[in-house]
């Protein structure tokens, strides 16, 4: 480093490492797209007045363009390929180059076409004698002159790496050591210029025509502008030295010093981020080795991105030249010397090097030793857990899976940016170099933990014959349980299976007290595939998830849990739940939810519905909504119920909500389709259908609605006309015109227990309920209206309850209580009701005090006289 600039790093030396300094001072340059004037002190200098808190910022960049691209340019260019292609095809490559460029600001007209001619022409570089426009000898070249042309021998080309300007520009860069017999310069390449170089490699003599001089951290560097050509030099060793690519090998490496060196790549370890004075970077370390012996190479930020641009794998053979070799300390404490890239180049290539097998051992095999290789099939995976560490409070990440080969399994722990690595249970999995250890909490007695060099690769590829055949065996035996096979083959608790299908219902997360009086969070679930159905239920963290009746689900590490009955699953901790695609699904021969309906349910018009039959689906109307009521839980908790009716072609059937259904915005007419009602008597012995846990509200198809009457024709055919001559025990939804022959004043307030709503006996005192023993003052009244009416064929009882009392009288319970509590007689006014004429949908029971039929009101649609 250059002693100016070496001064300014000093100043930030406790902030930034040597090369993360050497690396901002190449992205402020960038900023500039290597053309304003701008040398490495004083990017140095602005470097260290951004650490030090001063604002500053970067000149905008006035780029001098090649004003015009004239059209002789490209004329030029087409020309040589112009008999293999049209113009009109030439210009068609054009655009397409240029989309595919779009987001590189640097590229021409020029650039493209020159794209489009190396399809077709593999061009010889141009070699001159002499250079055709003066060159000053290195050592004579000063800072900050322009338009200079520059030559000498190429001792080292870099690597290009990409950046991004602050602009949003993206971009890419390169170096090139040149070195004629008086000295070296560096030449930095820029987006549009890195196409100069296809034809360059180390040892060829190049001129470099029109390029700016700056003063860089290393000495002296030319900047290429956007019309900057190169062309190639004959040999001349009175003027340029002779080149030698001298290849050290490894065991020979000192540190401090420059190398080249051919070998063997035998680990890629993850790519990993850290941060480091609020700010992010990116770190590689390779192994490679020759027959001399081993080292590492570590990648730093940007130059990361050479192991994918690259395509590098572990055995494949590289050069590697101009490599920074440093001595460090290992994890034992251990110096050692290892290799860094900065500005030298990796080249992959077809080498001579000692071909190293890796050696993988048997998982039966392993036992408590550093650095272990193993492949095999990743036979079950947990989800990422997210820690706080206690030595600094700041948040970690793990993840475990098993891995099982034909010898055993072991369980699998990898950390921080590892456990981003996508990984599926049934991959093939190969670990270079984790850390086994005694764990006596595993099946195996063992477990690996991953560290910074380990390797992981998943579904390698070139792996043996052999040892795919023994991987796809241990991969078929993973496969999901069918649900309908769950009854019959599982018989214990705690065993972990794999299913995959559609949740059929789904119930709201209920909280409980555990004995350590912490609160845990419980969700049940019905869960189905084309062979059957099992309830689930998830725990925890688990049951707070975005599930959706319907949706297709693949849950892995579920637990069996014995019933009296069923097994059932619990969905804990270490299960997985991965919710699909249609597309996935479908793959996966999941069946749509409409089919599972028909394999799992039978679809029953109502007149067919029998009590306690199960794995029903009602379809209906809304033709009755009743009001929400609400009531305490002995938790404290406050419940919410309601009843409405709903009714198909056959008939109608009384529907109980709960909670959240209860609450649920309902209209009449509404279609419902209940999948799976709880089909129960009521007092009246009627039947009636509960919406409970294992039930689900959805809205019907489009071809379910076809088959349903309209509300209109529902109302025409549900609500009957019929006189009370004719009526029959159990008729429902009867219409009924009536006169009211008489009221039945003597008591219409009945006073009812409120914890228990029995009815209590008149005291002066306090009350005292005879059923549940609760005391109390006050207590609650339900106002009761009982009639007779009378038609031309006939009377019966009618007594009217609640808000249909308030309807018929006119009056609110609260105001008659009032009145009542004054001593106010109110019996004229019932006895007024005499003589009205009122029409009721009413139901019909049978009354076996009296033996006979009686009508239960449910709606009162008219009244007068």
């Amino acid at each position: 480093m250059q002693e100016k600039i070496l001064q300014e790093y000093e100043k930030v030396k406790d902030k930034l490492s040597e090369e993360e300094f050497l690396e901002e001072i190449e992205r402020l340059k960038a900023d500039n797209d290597g053309i304003d004037f701008i040398d490495d002190f004083g990017a140095a200098q602005m470097v260290v007045q951004n650490h030090n808190g001063v604002d500053t910022s970067i000149f905008e960049n006035t780029q001098e363009e090649s004003s015009s691209e004239m059209s002789e340019d490209i004329q030029e260019r087409y020309d040589k390929v112009k008999d293999l292609i049209s113009k009109e095809e030439f210009f068609e490559r054009m655009e397409k180059f240029r989309q595919q460029e779009i987001e590189n600001p640097f590229m021409t007209d020029v650039s493209l076409a020159d794209m489009v001619v190396g399809e077709f022409v593999e061009e010889e570089p141009e070699r001159h004698a002499d250079p055709p426009e003066f060159v000053k000898p290195i050592n004579q070249l000063e800072a900050n002159s322009r338009d200079v042309n520059i030559a000498g021998r190429v001792i080292s080309i870099s690597n290009p790496r990409s950046f991004k300007t602050r602009k949003g520009q993206s971009g890419e860069v390169c170096n090139v050591e040149l070195k004629d017999n008086t000295g070296e310069i560096r030449a930095v390449f820029w987006t549009q210029n890195i196409k100069l170089l296809k034809n360059v490699t180390e040892g060829d003599i190049i001129q470099i025509k029109e390029t700016d001089i700056k003063e860089g951290y290393t000495g002296l560097e030319a900047n290429l502008r956007p019309r900057s050509t190169l062309i190639h030099l004959d040999e001349d060793p009175s003027r340029f030295p002779a080149y030698e690519e001298e290849i050290t090998k490894i065991a020979d490496i000192e540190p401090e010093t420059k190398v080249n060196i051919i070998a063997r790549i035998i680990r890629i370890p993850t790519i990993r981020s850290y941060e480091k004075n609020g700010k992010e970077g990116k770190v590689a370390s390779l192994e490679l080795q020759d027959d001399s012996g081993q080292i590492s190479y570590t990648l730093w930020n940007k130059n990361v991105e050479l192991i994918n641009d690259l395509k590098l794998e572990d055995g494949d053979t590289v050069k590697i030249l101009q490599a920074q070799a440093r001595q460090r300390q290992n994890r034992d404490g251990e110096n050692e010397i290892s290799l860094t890239h900065w500005d030298g180049r990796i080249i992959k290539g077809d080498y001579d090097v000692p071909e190293i097998q890796q050696v993988f051992t048997p998982i039966g095999d392993v036992s408590e030793q550093r650095d272990v290789s193993i492949i095999g099939v990743v036979s079950r995976l947990q989800d990422i857990k997210v820690f706080t560490r206690k030595t600094d409070n700041t948040e970690g990440k793990l993840r475990n899976f098993d891995v099982r080969d034909a010898t055993d399994e072991i369980r699998v722990t990898v950390w921080g940016d590892d456990t981003n690595i996508p990984i599926n249970k049934g991959d093939f999995i190969k670990i270079i170099g984790g850390d086994v250890r005694f764990d006596e909490y595993t099946q195996s007695q063992y477990s690996m933990n991953t560290n910074f060099n380990t390797q992981i690769t998943v579904n390698p590829e070139n792996l043996p014959l052999e040892t795919i055949d023994e991987l796809e065996a241990i991969r078929n035996e993973l496969h999901p349980v069918p649900i309908g096979e769950i009854q019959f083959d599982f018989d214990e608790d705690g065993v972990e299976i794999d299913i995959q299908g559609r949740i059929l219902s789904l119930e709201d997360p209920r909280e409980f007290q555990r004995d350590d009086g912490n609160i845990g969070v419980v969700r049940s679930a019905l869960f189905a595939d084309e062979s059957g159905k099992v309830r689930l239920s998830f725990w925890n963290e688990k049951a707070q998830g975005d599930y959706a009746v319907g949706e297709a689900y693949r849950i892995e590490n579920a637990r069996t849990r014995l019933g009296m009955y069923s097994v059932d699953l619990n969905i804990g901790g270490s299960a997985r739940i991965i919710r699909l695609s249609e597309e996935q699904a479908s793959a996966m021969f999941i069946p749509e939810l409409a089919t599972l309906e028909k394999a799992i349910y039978d679809y029953k018009k109502i007149e067919d519905l029998d009590e306690e039959e199960e794995d029903k689906i009602i379809i209906g109307r809304v033709i009755e909504l009743n009001d929400i009521r609400t009531f305490d839980r002995d938790n404290g908790d406050t419940g919410s119920v309601r009843n409405i009716e709903i009714a198909d072609d056959t008939g109608s059937i009384r529907v109980v909500l709960w909670d959240k259904d209860a609450n649920m915005e309902l209209e009449m007419g509404q279609p419902l389709k209940i999948q799976n009602p709880r089909l129960t008597l009521d007092m009246d012995n009627r039947l009636q259908a509960t919406v409970s846990g294992g039930t689900t509200i959805l809205d019907p198809s489009e071809k379910e609605l076809a088959e349903l009457p309209s509300q209109e024709e529902l109302m025409e055919s549900i609500f009957v006309s019929k006189p009370i001559e004719s009526l029959l025990e159990d008729d429902t939804n009867v219409h009924i015109t009536a006169r009211i022959k008489e009221v039945f004043a003597d008591k219409i307030l009945l006073k009812k227990c409120p914890n228990c709503n029995e009815n209590v006996e008149e005291s002066e005192d306090e009350y005292i309920c005879d059923n549940c023993g609760h005391v109390f003052d006050e207590p609650k009244y339900t106002l009761m209206i009982p009639t007779r009416v009378e038609d031309d064929t006939g009377e019966i009882p009618v007594t009217f309850f609640g808000d249909l009392a308030e309807q018929l009288i006119d009056m609110k319970k609260e105001e008659i209580i009032s009145l009542m509590e004054d001593t106010y007689d109110i019996s004229d006014k019932l006895q007024d009701l005499v003589g009205m004429t009122i029409e009721i949908i009413a139901n019909v029971s049978f009354n076996e005090y009296t033996e006979e039929n009686r009508l239960n009101p449910k709606k009162l649609l008219n009244k007068y006289f």
